[in-house]
């Protein structure tokens, strides 16, 4: 029989705990305060000065990785790490949001894996805005209206998202991040709706590939039609009868719709990464990755002396892919990414050798690797 004064005391430690717990968060809010004042009085002095101070910086994408690495080093339990800098996460969301809130554009509709992408990398008080292109993220961090971008580069199953690689051959938006997400498709109906009244399925076209073998097996004479966005996909669900959409979690509560079935995925490790594109250069965080676009003259051996360099340094390749160029016929454009940053003095060497070697070089930017 539990001991009903040792389950009050607990309890009671509990209480204890979480109001030294809330008075710690605001006591880091009023620090988040103190740090935007600083930033502000800085800018002022400067216009006092006659200088163009720029723009103020609230949001320091290096900084954060900094904090969270260290978060998840120093965990001891029993809560696991990732789960501790998901917490952490949200804290230095809201904090920031009393500097000023991040206004983030994201592919939708609402309901879109990007969307909880965003939401995972920003915390939930930053202000995500819906987009509904790829072209359009682009757009509104380019002219200013958000302050970054959220958009899907590659899936672990299906490869690259080729018009996020085109968007920055003419962006000039830097990659600030990446996000990597855990990929889990539903198939997804209106409420009320029984498996017999289904006459078509819809989704974007990498997640009706992602899940090809099973729709074979499970749904093979239904129509299955591609749009723009599982999002989409999900509002068409909801709205229009014998439609099934393809989607996640997130667009199952945001359209409440009911799940015919779970994780339908065909491989269980199916997971997008996602990049963040803003307006600045990210300094070094000390766990970083380089994204670049390179073409050289079409020539024997031309793609082993681009990437020669980096065997030589000892620097490891993470991604290496090809788009057609928009200006020579089957002429190509590689998208290099690997560890490291520009300020690495071994970087530095690497990309100096690259630009004595090829037509086009294009840095895209430094970044952080994926914490969470």
């Amino acid at each position: 029989m539990t001991d009903t004064r040792d389950l009050q005391q607990v309890r009671d430690d509990i209480d204890a705990v979480d109001q030294e717990i809330q008075r710690l968060i605001n006591r880091r809010a009023e620090c988040a305060q103190r740090v935007a004042e600083i930033k502000l009085a800085e800018v002022l002095a400067a216009q006092e000065r006659g200088e163009d101070p720029g723009e103020v910086v609230y949001y320091r994408p290096e900084r954060e990785a900094q904090v969270l690495q260290r978060i998840k080093a120093r965990n001891t339990g029993p809560l696991d790490a990732a789960t501790v800098a998901h917490i952490f996460r949200e804290v230095m969301s809201a904090c920031l949001a009393l500097e000023r809130p991040l206004q983030v554009a994201y592919l939708g509709p609402e309901g879109t894996f990007t969307q909880a992408a965003a939401l995972k990398h920003f915390g939930h008080a930053a202000l995500c805005v819906s987009q509904p292109t790829i072209d359009a993220v682009f757009a509104q961090v380019e002219s200013g209206e958000c302050n970054y971008g959220v958009v899907p580069v590659e899936n672990s199953t299906e490869g690259m998202v080729s018009h996020t690689l085109d968007n920055f051959m003419d962006s000039p938006l830097k990659i600030a991040g990446e996000v990597e997400m855990r990929i889990s498709h539903h198939l997804l109906v209106a409420p009320g709706t029984g498996a017999e009244q289904v006459t078509r399925i819809c989704a974007h076209q990498q997640a009706l590939a992602q899940c090809r073998n099973w729709l074979d097996r499970h749904w093979p004479g239904v129509e299955r039609e591609a749009v723009s966005s599982n999002g989409e996909a999900a509002r068409l669900a909801a709205h229009t009868p014998g439609v099934a959409a393809v989607a996640g979690d997130m667009a199952a509560e945001w359209y409440h719709l009911d799940r015919l079935a779970e994780h339908i995925e065909d491989y269980p490790d199916n997971t997008t990464r996602f990049l963040v594109v803003g307006r600045e250069e990210v300094p070094p965080s000390g766990r970083d990755k380089t994204s670049l676009i390179v073409s050289s003259r079409n020539r024997p051996g031309a793609l082993f002396d681009l990437l020669d360099p980096f065997r030589r340094a000892g620097v490891s390749l993470t991604r290496i892919d090809t788009r057609p160029s928009r200006t020579e016929k089957w002429a190509y454009v590689f998208f290099i990414e690997f560890e490291g940053h520009t300020q690495d003095d071994t970087i530095r060497g690497i990309v100096a050798e690259l630009e004595e070697q090829s037509i086009l070089l294009k840095p895209l930017g430094s970044y952080p690797r994926a914490v969470l």
